[in-house]
């Protein structure tokens, strides 16, 4: 295998259920910038439909101590394994990688359910270091979409 490509993998727990879950990042994205002030600024649709394969969404973000950008195509959708793909096409992740794709599943379990991240990605050049720094990003992203899921259950 090629000593510039990566591949981290991460398993959050979280106590809403998988389909609450997904559901936000297949139908609703734009409301992570509600619930992860500060770490989601926006999150705009540039084409298509929400949720929908081949649709490009644009994310403002705060990572790493600088406000950045990535622009993403949905590029697959299982709603029965509550996963989905993004690809980066643009934006400041392609700075360091050639290629950057990020897949999250949501696996429901006895109680609650677990967020399993996979960041695959082709660096630039071997100076790079693998972006756990993301990994850890998007994990602090779902326990904050969990504590919201948790909070609207305990209003309802």
């Amino acid at each position: 295998m090629n000593d510039l490509c990566g591949k981290l993998v991460m398993d959050v727990p979280i106590k809403a259920s998988a389909s609450q879950f997904h559901e936000i990042f297949h139908q609703r994205p734009h409301h992570i910038s509600n619930v992860s002030t500060d770490k989601i600024q926006g999150v705009d649709l540039h084409e298509g439909e929400w949720g929908k394969v081949g649709s490009i969404i644009c994310w403002n973000y705060f990572h790493d101590g600088k406000n950045s950008v990535a622009k993403e195509i949905v590029e697959a959708v299982d709603e029965e394994k509550n996963s989905i793909t993004f690809k980066v096409i643009e934006g400041d992740l392609l700075e360091e990688f050639k290629s950057f794709k990020l897949t999250i599943q949501c696996v429901p379990k006895e109680k609650g359910s677990v967020v399993h991240w996979t960041l695959e990605y082709e660096k630039l050049h071997s100076e790079i270091k693998d972006s756990h720094s993301m990994l850890e990003f998007v994990a602090a992203v779902s326990k904050d979409i969990d504590a919201h899921l948790m909070e609207v259950a305990a209003q309802a």
